[in-house]
């Protein structure tokens, strides 16, 4: 490595073909400086580390976002189908660029792209926290507050209770706003994965050796896959400060109103982002090692990276390979129909966990965040030493891909099953608790938001107006009591006025067992899905030609995104406002639901999930038929290969010198 790096400092005094050499040699020096200490650090190994964390750092911004949906669909009157377009604005822009940018920046400096990736990520954090910073906490969150609203005050100004007079409707102009940012941040983010994965996961392969490639690759995954970990339980923290930290609330983060601190968490990604832009930034072109096995194999330098050689008449032909290629077609097909089906739990899963089994925000996060990928971390990590343990064949790992389908849908077949009868029980009423819209007729409650009360009956109401409660009043333990509620009880005449009161919040719920049983199933099949990943990829890497692997790998994103991620969450999306009960409105049109009609829900989401992942073990299958003569490791085959000749000769000569050193021994 010393001479290397005196050569690199040399070439300029040599002749123009040394010159060419030495240029040849800068790209495989790190740093900006070119300082010799550094050269020690561009291992195949160092960049799978970096390249892991940066990955953790990139998943753990998806996974906080998808933390605080919720937040954010209440705070800017969000329904569930328009979150599902914002997020979708990352696959959009994934589908416009992928394939292009792999195939053209896949031919330059890549660590430089990669870097530039987790720049233009970095921008996406700072374009999702501008919502907050340009319209502050907002209306809702400041009536709440002790600063705004003194407690003896409430009672006058709440408009929560039964009026005489009709209800106004809320108007925001700028409601439209935050939703074009959050899809701009979303836009730019799709950019940015796709030079950071698509590059990043081609140079890792081309420049390690291909026995070590399954475990750089698990081990990158499993650093990766600590992202949501730490992307949910940053949310979780967050969301249990208030959205302004500085007032004082005057409700707990239990109450269904509660509006946490959504925006505090991308201050810090923003900043670790631009960190690992730095250091991946440094990486040489290509790695040391790298190029002397290069050298070794091929005898020259090869100019089959060049930028020159690139035409669009060279991309047509590659993407013909691609299209004849069974393999990648096949195996392209399964990861669709299984990114399509498992989207929604990718996304909404803490949003089904506060639906389902009346957790609260903070509590569904940290479980989806912590417990949960922490299998799917385990996953990944074992399916990694297996596979650089034993080799498995490619046709063994296809087979087990097959077997992952069948686990996942026999577990979202159980999701079925694991209900909760108090949330089905509350959220199966109608709209004003009890049914009696002919009593709360007078109340003028159309536009009055969710805040719900619970009734001596142990009956929900969506709000005191849609029970009829004229009163407000608080107990020795500071809670609000409503009284003078008309439609409570009033089908028992003898017993009307005794009953006709509510506390706040809703009734309470028992479904922490039921909560239990789901949280062991999911882990059960992140630690089953994720085992599946190691060998999904290698599959992928090694069924295209080294010419065509970072056009393979952009072009099945875009493909995936086309048919799985942008359309996945529509339709989904669209599922949870279906079957949405409440809704928050406003003046001409829906804003976030606040109820759901759990049962119902449960069964259309797992059903159509477990059908989609079904149907992608049948491609697997095909992978499986066709996988019969793919060798994930031929690179050690071939390396054995170029030693066999030289170990011969060896041998011959050591050979002959035991003869030399026998013969006088005979003629003794």
């Amino acid at each position: 490595m010393a001479d290397e790096v005196h050569e690199a400092t040399e070439f300029l005094k040599a002749p123009k073909s040394k010159r060419d050499e030495g240029d040849r040699l800068a790209d495989t020096q790190c740093g900006l400086f070119k300082s010799p200490r550094l050269q020690s650090w561009a291992t195949e190994y160092v960049f799978a580390v970096v390249f892991g964390i940066a990955g953790c750092f990139v998943a753990m911004a998806f996974t906080y976002f998808n933390g605080t949906i919720t937040t954010l669909e209440k705070r800017y009157r969000i329904p569930s189908q328009t979150t599902s377009i914002i997020i979708v604005g990352t696959d959009i822009s994934t589908t416009l660029t992928s394939g292009l940018l792999g195939y053209y920046a896949g031919r330059g400096h890549r660590p430089r792209y990669i870097a530039l990736g987790l720049v233009v990520m970095a921008f996406f954090c700072v374009l999702t926290a501008s919502p907050h910073i340009i319209y502050g906490p907002g209306e809702d969150a400041l009536k709440l507050t002790r600063e705004y609203v003194q407690a003896d005050q409430l009672n006058a100004t709440d408009d929560t209770l039964c009026q005489a007079r009709k209800s106004s409707c809320e108007q925001e102009a700028y409601l439209w706003a935050p939703i074009v940012l959050l899809f701009s941040g979303q836009f730019i983010s799709g950019i940015g994965c796709a030079l950071f994965y698509t590059l990043g996961i081609s140079y890792m392969d081309d420049n390690s050796s291909k026995a070590k490639t399954p475990a750089m690759l698990s081990w990158s995954v499993f650093l990766r896959m600590l992202g949501p970990t730490f992307g949910l339980s940053l949310a979780s923290v967050c969301l249990r400060f208030y959205i302004d930290p500085q007032l004082e609330p005057l409700i707990t983060n239990e109450d269904t109103r509660w509006l946490g601190a959504w925006w505090l968490g991308w201050i810090p990604l923003t900043i670790i982002m631009l960190l690992s832009a730095f250091f991946l930034y440094i990486f040489p072109k290509e790695l040391p090692s790298a190029r002397a096995r290069r050298l070794k194999s091929n005898g020259h330098e090869s100019g089959g990276n060049s930028l020159t050689e690139l035409s669009l008449s060279d991309l047509l032909q590659a993407v013909k390979r691609l299209a004849k290629n069974k393999i990648y077609i096949y195996n392209s097909m399964a990861s669709i129909l299984y990114v399509f089906g498992y989207m929604p739990y990718w996304m909404f899963t803490p949003k089904y966990i506060e639906t389902q089994y009346q957790q609260s925000a903070s509590t569904a996060t940290m479980a989806t965040g912590s417990v949960a990928l922490a299998f799917s971390a385990a996953g990944v990590l074992l399916s990694g030493y297996v596979i650089s343990k034993h080799r498995p064949s490619a046709r063994a790992m296809a087979a087990w891909n097959g077997i992952v389908d069948i686990f996942t849908v026999l577990g979202l077949l159980s999701y079925v099953l694991i209900g909760c009868d108090d949330s089905d029980k509350v959220t199966s009423m109608f709209p004003s608790g009890g049914g009696n819209d002919s009593c709360t007729a007078s109340c003028h409650c159309e536009y009055v938001h969710y805040a719900p009360i619970c009734s001596p009956h142990n009956v929900t109401y969506i709000s005191a107006c849609h029970a009829g409660c004229t009163e407000k009043t608080k107990d020795e333990l500071g809670q609000f009591i409503y009284t003078g509620c008309k439609c409570i009880g009033a089908s028992d005449i003898a017993n009307a006025t005794e009953h006709q009161f509510a506390r706040q919040g809703p009734c309470p719920a028992d479904c922490y067992n039921q909560f239990l049983i789901f949280l062991g199933v999911m882990c059960f099949l992140k630690f089953v899905g994720s085992s599946g990943r190691t060998s999904n990829l290698l599959l992928g890497l090694r069924c295209v030609s080294s010419a065509d692997k970072s056009l393979a790998l952009g072009l099945s994103n875009m493909i995936v995104a086309i048919l799985a991620f942008i359309p996945s969450p529509l339709v989904f999306g669209a599922i949870l406002d279906n079957n949405c009960l409440v809704w928050g409105k406003t003046c001409g049109s829906n804003g976030n639901c606040w109820l759901y009609d759990t049962k119902s829900l449960r069964y259309t989401i797992n059903f159509l999930s477990a059908s989609c992942i079904l149907a992608s073990s049948f491609w697997n299958i095909g992978v499986w038929y066709h996988a019969k003569n793919l060798k994930i490791f031929e690179e050690e085959d071939e390396e054995t290969n170029h030693k066999k000749p030289e170990q011969f000769e060896l041998n011959q000569k050591s050979c002959e010198i035991k003869k030399i050193r026998n013969e006088p021994r005979r003629h003794k």
